[in-house]
């Protein structure tokens, strides 16, 4: 006879459990810059032919060496501890599998030195098996740079030639279009396919040639390597790559698609006979980031037959993969902030989305029985997952962030849509401050994402967390020009930067204020990198209501942009021609025609090598603020490019940006000269 529950002891558990949650709770403490040193990256799955074994890499930041590390583990699909394969003070990255499942091959770089690597998985001892010579060349939107043979015998990649022309710098004469990389001068390597054999790790050059080949797939059959090259008159002039395939044992190559649009990531399918892609129709395009959206086909084997899949599906797609049947080809698609994953019949059809949770999907792989991907969300960084083909049943395999997050307070994102000037319907998202208190009135940061055509969601941001933490409210919006909302939205900027996303911007930071009693209209900041500081930078020249702002890798002119930076095909595409056709158009969406209106005190934040976005773009933004005795800074980063990398960079930026806005927002101290 079971003894009856006593109400009593039930309630005093109960009450013991919610004060060691609450203890729990109060451990946590709010993000800090120092914390991106803890956080770790995830990607580069891919599932092992057997399909129950996932291999990855995980990044983490060297400070003593002020650099990165990545190695690459393994762990298994049904779960089970991660094992890990590489060690070192290296950059292990790309892992792929062969197809007898015994080996993994990858690109390492230690000290200059950069070579492809074949680890046994049961022994765990890397081999180095050939060198991988780099070009700096800047590639767009290049794919997968290494592929085995079917029979595991040997490997394709993607390397440079051995010789080019003299570039020489006294003086450095310049011929070509596309002369720069994205920090320095381009040593014009063209980028071929090179082939190893294990056996005895003999190299050999497959294709030659004034072209670059990149983005590979071995056949199946054994017979062919699929890649992408863009074989117009002048390749640095229009963005053209489609798919050809090389005889891997004569180099003899054949032209597979001739369209006017942008082929991408070509995937061989299981059986040979067709190749799953994604591309664009339009026929201007840029290296940079353009407006139209991807979508996914499949081509047969001799190019007679193209099928687009998920004909209804308005979305931007990425990254195709197929089924292990054939069956199904998988892809990833952005939607309203999420980034899932997809798979459509291959016949074309209805696609379907394996989830429709609130996360975004980074890398991922398809196995025989599940799938393995690299998800966050907005309140848990990236961790491992591996869930059913169809999505359900989804697992976490590592514990790669989880105990750093459980360590940090978190402000949930809290979403919302508004209507915009016109009607349209915007979606953003409020991140409270980690000490709110009802009935106080707090700063507000308004962050704007690049692109144009990027997109803000549901990942976990810890800058975000790390601005919360410091007393900010942060309010971030996917203006008209986003992906993840259609093509028409998608376009919604084109000729128009900082017209219609100024609009939506402005609308945004109206509603977030009107239903949001605790944001003190009187302290808002403005921050954003790329197209997010030109946006910065127009904000303030057509609106005085923001107190302090930060311009990170920002443009100001898009008359000089267009000829300074890497991107001089951008400027063509976004605005329909170029400046002696748009003059007027393009100086008059320029921040710095008005930097008479600017009154708000600003940081500027660029990489000294910077060829993205030229340092010149902030430095006469901010020449033109300090002529008109505006408050401003302008901190240098030596050896930096779009973006920075060296981890005490990234750290000093946090802190300097923070001390900005503490200055300007509460009080606070300036942020120093220099260090």
């Amino acid at each position: 006879m079971k003894r009856p529950i006593d109400s009593r002891l039930v309630a005093f558990m109960l009450s013991v459990l919610a004060a060691q949650m609450t203890a729990s709770a109060q451990l946590r403490r709010p993000a800090v810059p120092e914390d991106i040193f803890a956080l770790k990256d995830v990607g580069d799955i891919h599932i092992s032919p057997d399909g129950k074994t996932a291999a990855y890499t995980v990044t983490t930041v060297n400070r003593v060496a002020n650099s990165y590390v990545s190695h690459l583990r393994t762990v298994s699909l049904s779960g089970g501890a991660p094992v890990q394969l590489t060690t070192g003070n290296t950059r292990d990255t790309g892992p792929r599998w062969s197809p007898d499942g015994t080996k993994i091959a990858y690109e390492s770089a230690s000290n200059g030195d950069h070579a492809l690597w074949v680890v046994d998985v049961k022994q765990r001892k890397p081999v180095r098996v050939a060198g991988w010579r780099q070009s700096n060349f800047f590639v767009s939107k290049a794919g997968e740079t290494l592929a085995w043979s079917p029979n595991s015998q040997s490997i394709a990649f993607v390397a440079a030639e051995e010789h080019a022309e003299a570039t020489g710098s006294d003086p450095r004469v310049i011929t070509r279009v596309e002369y720069k990389t994205r920090t320095n001068f381009a040593d014009n390597l063209h980028s071929h396919i090179f082939v190893v054999k294990l056996a005895d790790r003999s190299v050999s050059q497959l294709t030659k040639g004034n072209y670059d080949e990149h983005s590979i797939s071995w056949s199946p059959r054994g017979d062919e390597i699929a890649f992408l090259s863009n074989h117009e008159p002048d390749p640095d002039a229009q963005l053209n790559y489609d798919i050809f395939a090389v005889n891997s044992r004569t180099g003899e190559q054949r032209q597979i698609t001739r369209t006017a649009g942008v082929e991408l990531a070509p995937a061989w399918s299981p059986d040979g006979t067709a190749i799953a892609y994604t591309a664009t129709t339009r026929p201007l395009t840029t290296i940079d980031s353009v407006s139209e959206d991807n979508h996914v086909f499949v081509i047969s084997r001799d190019g007679e037959h193209t099928t687009e899949l998920a004909e209804g599906l308005d979305r931007r797609c990425t990254s195709p993969a197929w089924s292990a049947d054939g069956a199904y080809v998988y892809f990833l698609a952005g939607d309203h902030g999420k980034t899932l994953i997809y798979r459509a019949p291959r016949g074309g059809g209805t696609a379907q989305a394996l989830a429709e949770a609130r996360m975004q999907v980074g890398s991922y792989g398809v196995g025989s029985e599940r799938i393995a991907f690299v998800r966050s969300d907005d309140e848990h960084p990236s961790e491992v997952y591996s869930a059913a083909l169809d999505g359900s049943d989804p697992k976490a395999l590592a514990d790669i962030n989880a105990a750093f997050a459980r360590t940090i307070a978190v402000s949930q994102p809290q979403e919302f849509r508004f209507k915009s000037f016109d009607g349209a319907e915007i979606e953003g998202w409020l991140v409270r401050p980690i000490d709110f208190r009802a009935g106080q009135k707090y700063p507000m940061l308004l962050s704007i994402h690049g692109g144009p055509h990027g997109m803000f969601g549901y990942a976990f941001n810890l800058n975000n967390q790390i601005y919360a933490g410091h007393g900010y409210g942060v309010l971030y919006i996917n203006p008209r020009g986003s992906s993840g909302y259609g093509q028409k939205f998608s376009d919604g900027c084109v000729s128009d930067w900082g017209g219609g996303d100024y609009k939506d911007l402005m609308a945004g930071v109206d509603a977030v204020i009107a239903d949001n009693a605790w944001i003190d209209p009187d302290r808002l900041g403005v921050l954003g990198g790329s197209y997010g500081g030109y946006m910065t930078n127009w904000v303030i020249s057509q609106t005085q209501r923001f107190k302090a702002a930060v311009a990170i890798a920002s443009l100001s002119n898009l008359i000089s942009f267009y000829s300074t930076s890497l991107y001089q095909d951008l400027v063509h595409v976004e605005f329909n021609g170029f400046p002696w056709d748009n003059y007027d158009l393009l100086w008059g969406r320029s921040p710095l025609k008005y930097i008479k209106n600017v009154t708000t005190p600003t940081l500027f934040i660029h990489g000294e090598q910077d060829n993205d976005v030229h340092i010149t773009q902030a430095e006469e933004m901010y020449m033109g603020l300090k002529r008109r005795n505006i408050d401003a800074e302008f901190a240098r980063y030596p050896r930096e490019g779009h973006g920075l990398r060296e981890p005490e960079h990234r750290l000093d930026e946090l802190q300097r940006e923070l001390a900005w806005f503490d200055h300007y927002l509460q009080g606070g101290p300036l942020p120093p000269r220099g260090k």
